[in-house]
């Protein structure tokens, strides 16, 4: 590859019609000085660096990681990798990884052995069984594990442990994407597919900068912009990102609403249809609930009204509607913008409420990408490592539980299932309480990630709480713990992860991780067996020893659930493309969109969730949702706006809002360590309007201090790429300056608060003030 993707961010553009194919073109990049004739051998995978899930190969050539390239003949990125894939899925392999156990010993971090970590823990976790019971243990798990270690966990802490004390940092970036797809649809579930780009007429991204958090999805919207027949784009975001840029060339319309705003402009929209009759109301009729309460409740909503609230031009909010209301095949994505902010479920609802209202579900060109930001959250969900059991069954019905009770041979009661599994937020809650006791945290970073980080580093600094931290590198939270384990990465272990539309791949092994690190499956199987977790009949609880038999495991957990896998194997997989589920022996190759038939899983005895009040977060009785008599209707959700826990003031004016840049992916554990990505954006920097920026007296480049009343930072400033009264960060970057009273991260600001029905933080919400350094 000549040239340089952290700048040539989305490649040469290939561009199509609507409805036909979109053309393949293979992205390769390898190390110095190599050709592609220099490779050994190369070995199949997908990109782990966003939620995409692009198919790759890997190139391997003397037991190392040399180069990647596109899969030309995949479902999801048609041959093509974002600068993330190139650069930063394998040039981390030789940068300071961690290779040997760490624990505590005199307040310091000392290399040991696996038995001598292992056996630490194992003491720890069985002194408190004994002395507290199962509700001691809390595990806080990522999104970019593989199906398998998921699963594992999930039957180790909901079958062997007994704790409902189990949860990931899915639950800052996906867990609303979850929580709205059950409340409207009864079941977790992407209904779109990415293939709906080719068909669709007009493209609605609603707090969702997908040309910097998915950037092949994006190429691929490019590329229906440059061909015959573009769609129209509307673009919801307070920012001036290429999305809203191309939303106004497209001659759609770029709605900037102040942070914590967008219920009211989604009630406003859905008001819109209803106003002027651009519903299908024969599908409404059918296949939907609660259309009068919906009714009722957005009727207030006045584009004129609306405007005051957010403040975005009445007649903007009027053309969105219209395009809405009025293109034949519309296909909306929904992501952080929406999932941080302050009534994130009830605004995603109102999403799903666009499309059932005009029927716009299960058609090419036609659907809803609630996405998600990690690469395999959906498997987060699926398996039940979220907190969630296991194939989208629900707590609250006692045949589900039942059912998983006897394919793992345990004792129902042993299945934690009298209160609502436990969210992130309260797992950290607890900790600093004291009531968990043992915290395992696996494949993330949260004293980088977590909001108002000061707290997070006070509960892992606890003399009482035991950390466990498995991971690839040394990161932040890794020196608060007491136990570190090296963990196997990507291209180092073999597994399985799901995208965000529902498309499932393949990673084979392609070298071995360094030193004696051990893949994060060995790592809870070592556990296991250790803590010698047994079933009714007294054999091993976990019966697999690899990944295959795990995925085997999991295929069986699935068969008749939603995310019915039963079709699927690793043989299969290993075909040219990846597949999507419900995949069964009725459906071989998966299913390409949800509720083509309009009969959504809301029925009493199957659906996963009996739902929400979206305002308060008041979980409904089993008795009322059948008294809705939903019978595989859709639920028409709705909520009132109300105004965000933390409004500006004399001393905070601005309002902050968090998000991702291009070139880094998370806490830049990974990325941070790839030369071209780090030199692409090396530290963080935040974001003002030229109007705020004048009246503060601050220049492009010039150093400020951002305070909450939480904390502070100081870096430069960029100007003119937000809409007045509103600041952005990048999250992304870490490491506390011990000797100052400000760091670098964004989450030294953000506030302890979330969603009431997904429990997702408010990142987007926070009160500032910036004063400028020099």
């Amino acid at each position: 590859m000549t040239t340089d993707r952290t700048t040539d961010i989305w490649g040469a553009r290939t561009p199509h019609g609507r409805g036909t194919p979109w053309p393949a073109r293979v992205d390769l990049h390898l190390a110095d000085g190599l050709a592609e004739s220099d490779v050994e051998r190369w070995v199949r995978s997908a990109c782990v660096l966003c939620s995409n899930g692009c198919a790759c190969d890997i190139a391997v050539r003397d037991g190392r990681m040399v180069g990647i390239r596109g899969r030309a003949g995949d479902r999801v990125n048609h041959g093509r990798l974002g600068p993330k894939g190139l650069y930063g899925s394998w040039q981390w392999q030789d940068r300071d990884r961690l290779t040997r156990p760490l624990v505590r010993d005199g307040g310091r971090l000392a290399e040991s052995t696996w038995d001598e970590a292992m056996n630490r823990i194992v003491r720890r976790s069985r002194e408190l069984l004994d002395e507290v019971g199962a509700l001691s243990h809390g595990f806080y798990t990522s999104g970019q594990l593989f199906l398998e270690e998921y699963y594992t966990l999930a039957v180790i802490g909901k079958a062997g442990l007994g704790t409902p004390h189990m949860d990931g940092n899915t639950r800052l970036c996906t867990a609303t994407a979850a929580a709205a797809l059950k409340e409207s649809f009864g079941a977790d579930g992407q209904p779109g597919s990415y293939n709906d780009i080719e068909h669709c007429d007009a493209l609605f991204l609603f707090g969702h900068n997908m040309a910097e958090t998915q950037t092949v999805l994006w190429s691929r919207v490019l590329d229906r912009l440059d061909g015959p027949d573009p769609p129209v784009l509307v673009a919801v975001d307070p920012r001036r990102t290429a999305v809203a840029r191309a939303a106004a060339d497209s001659g759609g319309v770029h709605l900037a609403p102040l942070p914590g705003t967008n219920l009211a402009l989604m009630n406003c929209l859905v008001r819109e249809l209803l106003e002027r009759g651009w519903t299908d109301r024969d599908y409404v009729s059918v296949h939907t609930v609660g259309l009068d309460e919906l009714t009722a409740t957005v009727a207030p909503y006045t584009p004129e009204r609306t405007a005051e609230i957010c403040g975005v031009p009445a007649a903007d909010l009027r053309r969105a509607a219209e395009i809405f209301g009025t293109s034949p095949r519309v296909l909306s994505t929904v992501l952080q913008g929406f999932y941080q902010s302050h009534q994130a479920t009830a605004a995603s609802c109102q999403v799903n409420n666009l499309h059932l209202l005009r029927g716009m579900l299960g058609r090419p060109g036609c659907g809803v990408l609630q996405m998600n930001g990690q690469p395999t959250a959906e498997n987060t969900r699926e398996c039940g490592a979220d907190g969630d059991l296991p194939g989208f069954r629900n707590w609250n019905n006692t045949d589900h539980v039942h059912e998983l009770a006897r394919l793992w041979n345990v004792d129902p009661l042993t299945i934690p299932h009298w209160s609502p599994p436990t969210h992130a937020m309260q797992i950290w809650r607890y900790a600093e309480q004291g009531s968990i006791r043992l915290l395992w945290i696996s494949g993330t970073n949260p004293a980088v990630s977590l909001p108002q980080l000061p707290r997070i580093r006070d509960i892992l600094r606890a003399e009482d709480l035991f950390v466990v931290v498995q991971d690839g590198f040394r990161t932040e939270t890794t020196e608060l713990a007491d136990v570190v384990l090296p963990a196997a990465l990507w291209g180092e272990k073999q597994g399985t992860f799901t995208n965000a539309s529902r498309t499932v791949h393949l990673s084979e092994k392609a070298v071995e991780p360094p030193g004696d690190a051990r893949s994060d499956l060995d790592i809870f199987l070592d556990y296991a067996r250790r803590m010698d977790f047994r079933d009714r009949d007294g054999a091993p609880l976990v019966g697999w020893s690899g990944p295959e038999g795990a995925f085997a495991a999991w295929r069986e957990c699935s068969r008749g659930r939603p995310c019915d896998y039963s079709g699927l194997s690793y043989d299969r997989l290993r075909g040219g493309s990846g597949i999507p589920w419900p995949c069964t022996d009725k459906e071989p190759d998966g299913v390409d969109r949800l509720y083509t038939d309009g009969v959504f899983p809301t029925d009493p005895g199957f659906c996963e969730d009996f739902g929400h009040d979206l305002l308060t977060g008041a979980a409904t009785p089993p008795e009322k949702y059948q008294a809705q008599r939903p019978d595989g209707r859709a639920f028409l959700k709705a909520a009132e706006y109300v105004p965000g826990p933390e409004q500006p003031d004399a001393d905070y004016p601005l309002r902050a809002t968090t998000g991702r840049t291009v070139h880094h992916f998370h806490t830049r554990t990974k990325t941070g360590r790839s030369r071209r990505l780090h030199d692409a954006a090396p530290r963080p920097w935040v974001e003002l309007s030229t109007q705020d920026a004048d009246e503060l007296g601050v220049a492009e480049g010039d150093l400020v201090r951002v305070e909450s009343p939480r904390g502070a930072v100081e870096v430069p400033a960029r100007i003119g790429t937000t809409r007045p009264g509103v600041v952005f960060l990048p999250f992304h970057y870490g490491t506390w300056d011990v000797e100052a009273d400000h760091g670098r991260a964004a989450n030294e600001l953000t506030v302890t608060e979330w969603d009431p029905v997904s429990k997702q933080p408010l990142f987007k919400l926070s009160a500032v003030r910036v004063t400028k350094v020099s």
